[in-house]
């Protein structure tokens, strides 16, 4: 088998971002962007979609803290759809419902090729330590498009934001540990690629 692997540095006036991710990994995941609760949500991306990830960014975090966000989105999206290649023998499809306590959040995604955000997620607090909850949103986005997939975020539950948003990047997790497991031997589409 294959292994599905992929490491991008990018670097620009605003930020620097290096990923590594291993697709079929072990849950091993590091994160250092300067914002820890950033750090703990893609930490949890990559523990509970199975994947090794190291993930370190500098960033103008004396502007704003967006750019940084961003760009790791951007950065990482990019990884996995190097990482996944030509998505032989990918199950495609997934969803996860998540709970965290009060909050429940549901994901479904489509490793399509065509890139498409629908987020229905009320950020409810205003801020969780030094992160913005409404840069989430633009973390996905930055994520789907660099990833080229279709992805569906919504809350259903939720008074906590900490919790809301810690269930979103678990159920991206779970959805895309689903998604990449391989169980066939060709594309899954009609069109022969994704």
């Amino acid at each position: 088998m294959t292994v599905r692997t992929a490491h991008q540095h990018r670097e620009t006036k605003e930020t620097t971002v290096d990923v590594t991710l291993v697709v079929d990994g072990s849950g091993q995941a590091s994160a250092a962007t300067g914002i820890p609760f950033f750090d703990h949500m893609l930490e949890q991306l990559g523990k509970h979609g199975g994947f090794d990830l190291t993930v370190v960014a500098h960033g103008d975090l004396e502007v704003d803290t967006h750019h940084t966000v961003e760009d790791v989105g951007i950065v990482l999206g990019t990884v996995l759809k190097h990482a996944l290649g030509d998505k032989v023998g990918v199950r495609r499809f997934a969803d996860a419902l998540v709970p965290l306590d009060e909050a429940l959040v549901q994901v479904a995604l489509d490793l399509s090729g065509r890139p498409f955000i629908v987020y229905e997620v009320d950020p409810v607090a205003e801020w969780v330590g030094t992160f913005d909850p409404q840069l989430c949103e633009e973390f996905w986005r930055a994520f789907a498009f660099g990833a080229g997939i279709t992805l569906h975020i919504r809350s259903v539950a939720g008074v906590n934001g900490h919790h809301v948003i810690e269930a979103s990047f678990k159920a991206v997790a779970r959805a895309l540990r689903d998604a990449v497991r391989i169980e066939g031997s060709g594309v899954p589409s009609t069109k022969g690629t994704l």
